[in-house]
């Protein structure tokens, strides 16, 4: 058992969520290269990491996938009054953690660059491939859509907190559950 029950998600899926936060606000940073061509400290130091840190979210997200199907009996359940809505929010960012990486490999295969992650080459440069060029070309603007859920799942996460001020965001921050 993970550690997970309707009182609030055990330690792996609250580590697996931060980490992904912490790793998509570091990614969001990409943004920033619209500003001055990205000649400024954040993009010349942060954003250079963003095909790495891309890389190492798809593994994050493929992994946290996993443990979310094999204790998905385990987690908190949905209030039935918006189920459909918290579960397709969830589903489209968990889509959104495995589909934007994988877009942007094609972006850099498609434009025939090599794919380096920390350091280490995972695909070497070659020809232009159209094909790829083509289903990369939708990275930045599903960035864009991407952006959007994030904010909508933390302002959804303070609404529950601050306005409803029922447990939705404890459950994802206390080191346990109530007793």
């Amino acid at each position: 058992m993970a550690g997970q029950s309707i009182e609030g998600f055990g330690p792996v899926a609250k580590s697996l969520h931060w980490l992904a936060a912490l790793l998509v606000g570091w990614q969001m940073l990409k943004f920033g290269d619209r500003i001055d061509d990205g000649e400024h400290w954040v993009g010349q130091t942060l954003v250079s990491w963003h095909i790495s840190i891309g890389t190492l979210m798809l593994v994050l997200a493929v992994f946290w996938i996993l443990h979310a199907f094999a204790f998905r009996k385990e987690r908190p359940p949905y209030d039935a009054s918006n189920a459909l809505y918290v579960k397709a929010g969830h589903r489209l960012i968990f889509a959104a953690l495995v589909v934007l990486p994988l877009t942007g490999i094609l972006r850099m295969v498609g434009a025939g660059y090599p794919i380096e992650a920390f350091g280490i080459e995972l695909y070497p440069a070659g020809g232009e491939i159209d094909w790829a060029a083509s289903i990369g070309s939708v990275h930045s603007p599903l960035a864009w859509v991407f952006a959007a859920l994030i904010v909508g799942h933390a302002t959804m996460a303070l609404f529950h907190h601050f306005v409803l001020k029922d447990d939705t965001l404890a459950r994802m921050t206390r080191l346990r559950a109530r007793d």
